[in-house]
């Protein structure tokens, strides 16, 4: 594998704002194949903005984003959705069907992609609701759902194409601490057990740190520091070292 196949995303002087001042200004990195990058920063940064361009929900305004090898602002409708069978994106507030069962959300975006085989969808769907430990779950109902096991639903369906890469907005947003711990090392499950590279937006970097391999801090919409934990022990940027030291506290 070379250099530039083992990158998964790259970024380059990403640029957006909604009319009053920049969201994401000048942000520039790249993922690679295998790892687990945490994405931190304090409300406003502009961290889900910067997912959800990459995964192409938001357009590109200035900068470039070449995703799993291809320049996502060079691409068409068409070629754009297919690209996009090959990534998976788990929501902060769900975004389950409230009017499927759990069995028929996890199952939908194998049925968008044109597999009609029944069999298939059923072993596929009861395969990834019990990596998440919802085996029983199937026949529920969204309602019926506690936030943890609405956030494990959301997870087995971004995952039921096999997605190459995934993306995770805040995935443990109003969770308690236990909750949340267990949603951490599903995502670590998902990258050992499919080798899926990993993208996670958070606040929790505590209870990240089981789960992520580095970090990159987005701060006033420009990427402020890279690098693991033990390097933000070290570093001598006062924002990096209060923003690990009061995550730290937070825990306490």
């Amino acid at each position: 594998m070379t250099a530039n196949e083992d990158v998964v995303l790259r970024i380059e002087a990403l640029s957006c704002d909604f009319g009053a001042g920049p969201v994401l200004d000048e942000v520039s990195m790249t993922v690679r194949r295998g790892e687990i990058v945490g994405i931190i920063g304090p409300g406003g940064a502009g961290k889900s903005v910067l997912i959800k361009t990459c995964c192409g929900l938001l357009p590109i305004v200035r900068g470039r984003i070449e995703l799993l090898g291809h320049d996502l602002g060079a691409m068409g409708g068409r070629e754009l959705q297919r690209l996009r069978e090959r990534v998976g994106l788990v929501f902060q507030n769900y975004a389950l069907f409230d009017f499927m069962t759990v069995a028929e959300n996890v199952a939908f975006p194998m049925r968008q992609r044109g597999v009609d085989d029944e069999a298939t969808i059923s072993a596929r769907v009861a395969e990834r609701l019990a990596e998440v430990d919802l085996p029983r779950a199937a026949a529920l109902m969204p309602g019926e759902l506690s936030g943890g096991m609405k956030k494990r639903v959301g997870l087995a369906r971004a995952g039921i194409n096999d997605p190459e890469l995934m993306f995770f907005d805040d995935p443990t947003a109003g969770l308690d601490p236990v909750t949340s711990s267990k949603i951490f090392n599903l995502i670590r499950r998902v990258q050992r057990d499919h080798r899926t590279t990993c993208v996670v937006v958070s606040h929790d970097i505590d209870r990240m740190r089981s789960a992520c391999d580095r970090y990159v801090l987005i701060y006033d919409g420009q990427v402020r520091w890279q690098g693991d934990a033990a390097a933000a022990a070290e570093s001598d940027d006062s924002i990096v070292a209060a923003f690990f030291a009061a995550s730290a506290e937070g825990t306490r």
